[in-house]
Order: C-alpha cells, then structure tokens, then sequence
C-alpha cells in the first residue's frame, strides 16, 4: 500500500490562518503524500505569502483567475492529480487538521473495500461532528431533508463506532478516492460552485457500484464550528436551495422525490412574510428555475 501514490488537493478562499495550520497538519504526517496540490481560489488575504513559504511539503499551487467556489477548485485539483496519474486522490478543505496518523489509517483499510474512504472527523474538544450520512433518502417523498441518519447521530462517540461504517453520502473534508472513480464517474461538478457538490460526487459513486465507508480511526480535526445558519435571503441561500433541487431532480427515485422541490418552493414563498421576505422568495423562485436547466 505505500508504493501507491497519494496527493492530497486543498481548497483554500480567504483563510490564511487555517490554511498555515492544515498545511502544518500535512506536514506532519507519519505517511507522507506525495503531492499536495492547492487550489488557490483567487484569494485577497495573505494566502499567496503563506503558500510562498512552504518548504516541507510537495507542493503545487493553482491559482484561477477568479474565485470558482468549493466546487470549481475541487474540480481544477482532482483534474490536476489525475491527469498526473496519482494513484489515490484526498480531497481537503483548509479548516481541518488530519492526527499524524490518518493517512496511514486510510492506507491500511483492505484493498476490496478502499476506492472511497471517509475520514472521521472530530472537533477542537475531540467530540465526534462527523455528519457524513449513513443514510440519504432520495425514496420517500415526506423526508423533507433527505439526510436521515448520520455518523454523530447514530454513534454519538467516536469510540462507539466500529471500525468502518458504510455511508451514503459525504462531504469533500477528507474523502479519499481511488484512481479508477474518477475513470468511473469523472470530476466533481464545478456547476454547483459551493454546497452539494460532494453528495453529488457521492451519489454518482454508489451508482457506479462504489461503496464509501468512514473510518473510525482515521481522525480529522475541525478547526471551526459547524455553522449551517445561512441567510436563505442572500446568495449562499442561493445555493443551497438551487442545489438541493438539482439533487432531488438528478437522483430522485420516483416521480414525487422529483416533484419536491416545487413544494418546497411554494411553501418558501408562501411562508416568505413570515420568515425570510421577498429576498428568500426569488431566491428559491430562480433556483427552481436554474435548477431545472442543471438537472438536465
């Protein structure tokens, strides 16, 4: 399992500081990559001077001329580790630091079972945050939020856990793949630009006949707090509402899955007075619209 070659592929936006300790996390690693390839999404901080001054990595930075979100900047990196024929690809965001043995816990993970692994995440206090879905239902029509059942909330602790559970789902914070998915199933999709492009990702890797587990001794550390509270009015509500459309219109598994985001729509505008006025309202009046066009 050493002899496989691994680059990791870094997000970044505006973060220097976090970026410093992620990096620093890399570094230390008791398996060390052999790539890190970093997605500087045209960034205005002092990221560029950080990046500058990193010498104990392998590093490679990217740097597009405008900010394509989360889902561009995975896209350009795992294109960039593929096409330089890395045998493994691990998709990290720059607010969380892996325990110097994570990849090696990764590694170790049996080859039958190994073309997609999730890390388990834990925060600041080591309390277990994985929210990686261990079930994500696109069947039942009433499952408003298709994210039924996830790692915390099923374990509760980390020790809990065995030592792989099977998801359905998972986000791009330490997602490990194997060359041959992205031969299977392409790049992630840079049309998303932030939100739903790492369950997308997954769904279309269970599809192709990938199973996709979280391994309990594999840790990540979050740096910040989970913070899912956006202003549905502004442009990440956007997002989240064309995004998650675009999902139930893609994999919906029946006719009524597919029908929900209209619901969802009219009861967003009809309860808009109420909570997020008119500027919530056209945002998920133009994503059901923009949603349509994605889906296809």
């Amino acid at each position: 399992m050493t002899a496989e070659r691994v680059a990791a592929v870094v997000v970044t936006y505006n973060r220097a500081a976090l970026l410093t300790r992620m990096l620093a996390g890399l570094a230390a690693l008791d398996r060390p990559l052999d790539a890190v390839i970093v997605v500087d999404n045209a960034s205005t901080d002092h990221t560029a001077t950080v990046l500058e001054t990193v010498h104990d990595l392998p590093l490679q930075v990217i740097r597009p001329e405008e900010n394509l979100g989360g889902s561009g900047g995975f896209h350009l990196g795992v294109e960039a580790a593929y096409e330089q024929g890395f045998d493994r690809i691990w998709m990290l965001d720059d607010d969380v630091v892996p325990a110097p043995d994570c990849l090696s816990a990764l590694l170790a993970v049996e080859p039958e079972l190994s073309d997609c692994l999730m890390v388990t995440r834990e925060d600041l206090r080591g309390a277990l945050v994985e929210k990686a879905a261990i079930t994500f239902d696109l069947r039942n029509p009433m499952a408003i939020k298709p994210k039924t059942a996830m790692v915390e909330t099923t374990y509760g602790t980390r020790a809990a856990m065995p030592a792989l559970v099977e998801l359905q789902n998972v986000p791009f914070e330490g997602f490990l793949i194997r060359r041959r998915v992205v031969e299977a199933i392409g790049l992630p999709d840079e049309s998303f630009f932030i939100f739903y492009d790492d369950v997308d990702y997954a769904i279309r890797a269970r599809r192709a006949g990938f199973r996709i587990f979280a391994v309990r001794d594999a840790v990540l550390v979050r740096q910040l707090e989970f913070d899912q509270q956006h202003d549905l009015g502004g442009w990440k509500g956007y997002y989240m509402y064309r995004n998650l459309f675009t999902v139930h219109l893609r994999y919906g598994e029946n006719a009524l899955v597919r029908a929900k985001p209209w619901l969802i729509a009219a009861g967003v505008v009809l309860l808009s007075p109420l909570r997020g006025g008119r500027s919530e309202a056209r945002n998920v009046v133009r994503a059901l619209r923009d949603a349509r066009a994605g889906a296809r």
